[in-house]
């Protein structure tokens, strides 16, 4: 599905892979969104060809060929995966009250855009929903009836959300002692060893010893404040980031490189906010190592029931 011109604004976070670039920016000027925000990290002066990589990515990125305002925040100086994201987040939102927002590698179907573009302002003001996600990685374990479902984990291979939510995002974890002490994970997940796991990378990241990134911090903000995050019933980004030259999706794995499918219209919206456990058990299982999310996959096919 097409539109004529989206109106929503697009960040666009770009490195240094041309080849990826490329498709994921052809996919945005398909779009033609009415605002584009651009924003690029520096080259590391260890990595050679990075430069080059670089200026080729800046260059892909400027052929505007459509009616746009396009705005640039690119860092001459490389930041690191944590910092450029998260400034760049805050540039974004300093400009605009709400954007959808895609990596260098993270590929859309078409229908990504009006799905985000309307559930953006169908929840614009409800605290409840943190974020809409483009990705759907637990589509092989069952299909909702509706358009899309709520979800404790989400995903953000492609995402959207508002200034006023990304304004909670915790850095820095500051109350996750305090938080620990209550024992709050316990309380958002069933199974001992998935709040093990958590607890694990919560703490490296309170302690800013944890891996060069953003989105845990964020997965944080939202369990923290009881959100939610909206995932479509199909995945409607494919990532095509696996390979050597990525930062984090080094190593191939069959369950993640999920194609990109698109969704029909008009949507069905759920009728209640209330979150899929069983899905969200799922999605856990697959983010953990082998020996702990076997156990949370035999438990969840025993009550998984009606989506089966």
């Amino acid at each position: 599905m097409q539109i004529e011109a989206l109106q929503t604004p697009i960040a666009f976070f770009v490195f240094n892979r041309p080849a990826t670039t490329r498709r994921v920016f052809k996919a945005i000027s398909e779009a033609r969104p009415t605002n584009l925000l651009l924003i690029a990290d520096g080259p590391r002066e260890f990595k050679d060809g990075d430069s080059e990589a670089c200026q080729q990515v800046r260059e892909i990125v400027a052929r505007v060929d459509w009616p746009c305002d396009v705005y640039q925040n690119f860092s001459e100086t490389n930041l690191g995966c944590q910092e450029r994201m998260i400034s760049g987040l805050n540039w974004v939102f300093s400009l605009v009250e709400e954007a959808i927002i895609l990596e260098d590698d993270c590929l859309p179907d078409s229908s990504f855009f009006p799905f985000c573009q309307e559930l953006l302002e169908r929840y614009r003001g409800d605290d409840r929903v943190a974020y809409i996600s483009g990705a759907n990685l637990v589509e092989r374990y069952g299909k909702p009836a509706d358009s899309y479902y709520f979800s404790r984990i989400g995903g953000i291979w492609g995402w959207a959300t508002w200034r006023s939510e990304w304004m909670r995002y915790d850095r820095h974890l500051a109350d996750w002692p305090e938080l620990r002490a209550q024992r709050i994970l316990g309380e958002i997940f069933d199974e001992p060893r998935a709040v093990e796991f958590w607890t694990q990378i919560f703490n490296a990241m309170h302690e800013k010893r944890g891996p060069n990134t953003w989105d845990y911090q964020w997965l944080y903000t939202c369990l923290k404040n009881n959100s939610l995050a909206i995932v479509p019933s199909s995945n409607l980004v494919a990532n095509i980031g696996f390979g050597a030259d990525a930062t984090h999706t080094i190593e191939e794995d069959p369950q993640l490189m999920l194609q990109a499918n698109s969704i029909d219209f008009p949507l069905k919206h759920p009728c209640s906010l209330v979150p899929s456990r069983m899905l969200d058990r799922y999605r856990v299982h697959d983010m953990l190592p082998p020996s702990i999310a076997q156990r949370i996959l035999k438990k969840s096919r025993r009550i998984l029931g009606h989506f089966g």
